[in-house]
């Protein structure tokens, strides 16, 4: 038997274009239980507190990243320059050390020109010389390694007035590139039939006073 609703009503809807999102204020008044909605609660604000903090740390992890790289940077450049100053630095310090050795050779080298020079320039009338030798060093100047051993000489000469003799030690003791001068053995000796005296000086080299020290030019001639 066929029956046929002539009533007109709500009619079910078939099929549907698309899902609907649940409305919560429904959802929430059909739900009487207080636990369950301070639980939802819960949830919902710890959703958006996980979030916040996503959000947050991701911006703090960027900017961490991009600190990190600057300063990867900067360590690389540091790192460069103190690699150029430990170079100037083994640079300067070769330099010192090879103008320490030619000061060192260009004193040595004009330690007997000194010598010669004052001793002739001391030297009285009437008297000559006929030795000059070097004395070497003694133990007490060996003992001190940090010091350069003194420079001693012996001087061995001939005059014809003993006057001459005390005149030549004391010119010899003015002079500011000599020091420790003393007096030697004095005798009578025969020189080309002649009886003269026989005399022996000792003296020590020392570097004079830069006021004593003169600079000339070498000059040569170009042809």
């Amino acid at each position: 038997m066929i029956r046929i609703n002539l009533v007109p009503g709500p009619q079910k809807r078939r099929g549907g274009s698309g899902a609907k999102l649940p409305n919560f204020g429904e959802l929430f008044a059909t739900v009487k239980d207080p636990l369950l909605l301070g639980v939802v609660a819960a949830w919902v604000v710890g959703v958006l507190v996980v979030g916040l903090l996503y959000v947050t740390g991701s911006s703090a992890y960027n900017s961490a990243e991009q600190q990190q790289r600057q300063l990867q940077a900067e360590a690389l450049q540091l790192h460069a320059l103190i690699a150029k100053k430990h170079q100037a630095e083994n640079l300067r310090d070769s330099l010192v050390a090879e103008l320490a050795q030619i000061r060192e050779i260009d004193a040595d080298r004009y330690v007997w020109p000194h010598i010669l020079d004052e001793v002739t320039h001391a030297l009285p009338d009437y008297t000559w010389l006929v030795g000059l030798s070097f004395l070497p060093p003694t133990a007490s100047d060996l003992a001190d390694s940090t010091k350069v051993p003194p420079i001693r000489f012996t001087i061995d000469g001939r005059t014809s007035d003993i006057s001459a003799y005390t005149r030549f030690v004391r010119q010899l003791a003015n002079s500011p590139w000599l020091t420790d001068v003393v007096f030697g053995a004095a005798n009578a000796v025969v020189a080309d039939g002649r009886q003269v005296t026989a005399f022996t000086v000792t003296a020590t080299f020392r570097e004079a006073d830069s006021a004593y020290i003169r600079t000339v030019p070498i000059t040569a001639s170009v042809r």
